[in-house]
């Protein structure tokens, strides 16, 4: 019954959002402010729902149940059980996010009974002058990070890049992070959604009031420590996988090809899912084929050993991502 399994998007109106994430084939139904689009959630209030085939309309939480480690693979439900512990994301940023952080493990259940947030972004397209920003410049103090807030020195801290299509970067719980105007990403990240806010540009809400802050919270997460290197240096390899970011949550390789090429995941013992980033491709495994174009989204069952892909455009990029 498994097959590789694609998911209707989940839009989040924001107040930073825009349209842009209709040049990726996502309905915004004449909304103007949308700043996510949920493409991979179990989240008990949202989870993503199956959008074609025989298990249409069922959703990500249900077929954990049913099928348990057929789908995520016996490992990852040994230890997650029917959580599935990713959530991922294509964002626009049409302003600017609120520079804030996100608690670890530890810290999260202690607050929230939850799991921490650390997640990554791979930059799909970024309009001159666009920055993300990544911790800080130099190591320092909680005292001198809230004196900075207050007196309106805080951006003299932090470690602000200029960001290009194609650039990446890590972001584990603790960073200080930002994304400026102007940028859209894919989210890779554990499947929480605490953010602690630190300042948010005195902006208000269509209702007229400011967003609310978290100054203590987020202070006593923070990494204090600098970040010496806030976007991560690879070259894609042609017709093959080059690894981007591996930490204890999740492993993203990028994968580039022109050519047919195959993908051996019987080592593996998780779920994989492919965010197509650029051109479309065919992908035919075991239990079954499907084609992928630009910015969708698939999931491929753990009981999935050997994958072929096969371009139908000139080149194409996509994100592979799995559960170490």
């Amino acid at each position: 019954m498994l097959y590789p399994l694609k998911f209707t998007p989940i839009l989040k109106d924001k107040i930073w959002g825009g349209t842009t994430l209709s040049k990726f084939g996502k309905q915004l139904s004449g909304a103007t402010h949308v700043g996510e689009s949920w493409e991979l959630s179990a989240f008990d209030d949202q989870p993503s729902v199956v959008a074609s085939g025989a298990l249409k309309d069922n959703d990500l939480s249900e077929l954990i149940e049913v099928y348990m480690g057929d789908l995520v693979g016996d490992h990852v439900y040994e230890k997650y059980g029917n959580y599935f512990p990713l959530l991922i994301k294509l964002i626009d940023a049409e302003d600017k996010l609120s520079l804030q952080v996100h608690p670890n493990d530890e810290a999260a259940w202690k607050e929230h009974q939850s799991s921490g947030k650390t997640e990554m972004w791979y930059v799909l397209d970024a309009e001159p002058g666009s920055t993300l920003t990544l911790g800080l410049k130099h190591e320092a103090k909680r005292s001198e990070l809230e004196q900075s807030i207050f007196n309106g020195h805080f951006p003299d801290l932090l470690y602000t890049v200029p960001v290009h299509q194609g650039d990446v970067a890590f972001i584990p719980a603790g960073m200080l992070h930002a994304i400026g105007a102007g940028v859209r990403l894919v989210e890779i990240q554990q499947a929480s959604d605490i953010t602690y806010r630190l300042y948010d540009y005195d902006r208000r809400d269509a209702a007229g009031n400011k967003r609310e802050l978290h100054l203590n919270k987020a202070l006593e997460v923070l990494d204090y420590s600098a970040n010496k290197e806030p976007l991560i240096d690879y070259t894609p390899k042609v017709n093959g996988a080059i690894n981007l970011v591996s930490c204890d949550y999740f492993v993203t390789n990028l994968l580039c090809f022109d050519k047919c090429i195959v993908r051996d995941y019987a080592p593996l013992d998780s779920f994989v899912v492919y965010c197509l980033l650029s051109g479309s491709c065919s992908v035919e495994t075991d239990l079954g084929n499907t084609a992928l174009q630009t910015e969708e989204t698939v999931l491929l069952p753990a009981m999935c050993n050997d994958v072929k892909l096969t371009p139908l455009s000139r080149e194409t990029r996509l994100l592979e991502v799995y559960v170490p």
